[in-house]
């Protein structure tokens, strides 16, 4: 995914290339292509906005929940949660299965996308930028974290003992972590959140025909 300065160089050369030597039945597909690129500019650019506008909430107990948040969607985190439920017993185990097959999936989903997609984190793209957080990766198109957060809200809807509510709420803080922090833009959770929601839904699904 381009960054908006990217966008603004590149859309002169939608609408002119290969302009010369065409039949002028042709030419009126340049203004669409032209069209298209300005409305993903602008929705970068507020992307964008909105990222640096929320720097005026930084604040030290906030910085510290915020990581910690973070630290809570690490991979590491999910893997000993996934362990502990496997070995608690019934029902527990088929919670960890679910935890298990719907952050690996959305974990995958997000990384495939990523490395297709190919957006640069706020740190590379935007000057002076500093994150709160150290980047994992290169890419930030989608968020990880909220990836695989919100999959594990989906696979835990309905546990008992307020498990369901409170995967929910981590997922949510988790999400808001990554814009907060710097690490990720709003438009990259958005986009976890949405993508998440739907390996956890396919995990639970597939599970389910296996009798989890």
């Amino acid at each position: 995914m381009q960054s908006v300065s990217e966008l603004r160089d590149t859309a002169p050369m939608a609408l002119t290339a290969s302009a010369a030597g065409t039949d002028a039945t042709e030419i009126p597909a340049a203004p669409e292509l032209s069209l298209r690129v300005g409305r993903l500019a602008r929705l970068l650019a507020i992307d964008e906005r909105l990222l640096v506008a929320a720097r005026r909430l930084h604040g030290p107990w906030r910085t510290a929940v915020a990581r910690a948040l973070t630290r809570a969607g690490n991979t590491s985190s999910w893997t000993l949660v996934v362990l502990v439920l496997l070995v608690a017993g019934a029902p527990f185990t088929v919670l960890g299965a679910r935890l298990a097959a719907a952050t690996l999936l959305g974990t995958l989903l997000s990384q495939a996308l990523k490395r297709s997609l190919h957006r640069p984190r706020p740190t590379s793209a935007i000057h002076g930028f500093e994150a709160l957080a150290e980047n994992p990766d290169r890419f930030s198109f989608p968020s990880g974290h909220t990836t695989a957060a919100f999959a594990a809200a989906v696979a835990l809807a309905g546990a008992p003992f307020g498990i369901g509510p409170a995967a929910l709420v981590l997922a949510v803080g988790i999400g808001l972590s990554r814009v907060y922090l710097g690490a990720h833009y709003p438009l990259d959770v958005a986009v976890g959140l949405v993508l998440g929601s739907g390996a956890g839904a396919l995990a639970r699904l597939g599970l389910t025909s296996f009798g989890f």
